[in-house]
């Protein structure tokens, strides 16, 4: 395909959580800032066209056909030589790839799908890499240490790129042995630089971003919950990377990337009555930092959830973090071959002490039968697989 990837800049972004919110972020700063700017992510909500942007808009679903179509020929020279077919994602991020030089972006935001080290992904040499955190995820393919695990996040390092990350204690020493071997400069969050927060609410948050001794500016950031916090840090520090070689992104630009930036699906909140809070929390770790967020904006309230997880995560896991006894439950089956069996998941729910659990056939009975139980001043809180996360943000925003 000729390396389309080496047509435009790239900042890369991997992480266990909070690897979408940062990549949108920083795409967003760069599209205020004049920028012609890509974004690739996974997975998708709803429909495979949320996996390319370029300045917040979806590729078409012609123009994705036409990627996907223009990869193919080189798919099958590949097959026709005897090498292995690639997989759905490898042809995806190549057609990715295609459609960003294909549309003349001048920079694309790329998520990493799994990992780092060996993801499809990492055959860019970005301007600057991200790694936000790390916690125990796919222990089947990256290990089953925190180490191990970091070790492939850290694969995205490449010798003399930036490095920036919030990651902490044994994670973060992997990182920084891998960053000093490349001798990659490393910006720690809460070390080289920080960010806090001086206001909250339902509508944003205002905060405070520092490097050393420099005062960056107070910005009013759209994503909710205090992780978001730590996110936007790590989106500013790797575009403040980005603006010492182009005048162009500007603190006023930051300030409205963060402003404007739109996130689908993680601590949404949709008003009504009831409210709903979307968030796509598939582990344990996702899970506590949606749990510590509902604390935060709804103290004393009980939840209604709607819970749909796949087999393959860590399912008790997520339920011990996320749901208290006071809390309503309403298990449903993702949108997913790999969906956890409903009545399997409600032993769970029920063994952990909460009397208040169900399990629904479809979809559209749990949030019908959750707004019920929640009531007009209740929250319903829809979690644990973005496979459920998708159609249901598509039928609460609907209805």
């Amino acid at each position: 395909m000729q390396h389309p990837e080496l047509r435009y800049k790239t900042i890369h972004v991997t992480g266990t959580n909070g690897k979408g919110s940062t990549t949108a972020m920083i795409a967003a700063m760069l599209s205020a800032s004049g920028i012609r700017t890509g974004m690739y992510i996974s997975p998708h909500l709803v429909d495979y066209t949320e996996r390319m942007l370029i300045n917040g808009e979806q590729v078409s679903r012609s123009g994705f056909a036409q990627a996907v179509e223009y990869t193919r020929q080189f798919v099958m020279i590949m097959t026709a030589d005897g090498s292995e077919h690639p997989t759905e994602f490898e042809v995806i991020t190549a057609a990715a790839f295609y459609y960003f030089a294909a549309a003349g972006v001048e920079y694309a935001v790329i998520e990493v799908g799994l990992g780092g080290l060996l993801d499809s992904t990492n055959v860019i040499v970005p301007e600057v890499s991200v790694i936000t955190n790390v916690s125990l995820e796919h222990t089947d393919r990256c290990g089953d240490t925190i180490e191990a695990i970091a070790a492939h996040k850290a694969g995205i390092i490449k010798p003399g790129i930036p490095v920036v990350t919030g990651a902490e204690d044994d994670a973060l020493a992997v990182i920084m042995q891998t960053a000093a071997a490349g001798d990659s400069p490393i910006y720690r969050l809460g070390t080289e630089f920080t960010c806090s927060r001086v206001d909250n609410g339902l509508s944003g948050q205002t905060i405070c971003w520092q490097e050393g001794q420099e005062l960056l500016g107070t910005f009013v950031l759209k994503l909710l919950g205090r992780h978001q916090v730590d996110n936007a840090a790590l989106a500013i520090m790797a575009v403040k990377h980005l603006s010492r070689k182009d005048s162009r992104i500007t603190s006023q630009a930051i300030a409205q990337g963060l402003e404007t930036v739109c996130w689908p699906g993680r601590f949404e909140w949709i008003a009504g009555s009831p409210g709903f809070v979307i968030d796509g929390a598939h582990n344990p770790a996702g899970a506590l930092t949606l749990r510590q967020a509902l604390d935060e904006y709804f103290s004393g309230k009980s939840i209604t959830f709607i819970l749909g997880i796949l087999r393959d995560k860590d399912q008790r896991g997520v339920v011990q973090t996320l749901v208290r006894h006071g809390d309503a439950v309403m298990v449903v089956a993702p949108d997913s071959e790999r969906a956890a069996d409903p009545s399997e998941l409600l032993s769970l729910v029920k063994s952990t002490g909460v009397a208040d659990a169900r399990a629904a056939v479809t979809l559209q009975e749990a949030i019908e039968q959750s707004i019920k139980a929640a009531g007009p001043d209740g929250v319903v809180c829809i979690a644990g697989s973005l496979y459920l996360v998708g159609p249901a943000r598509e039928f609460v925003c609907n209805q």
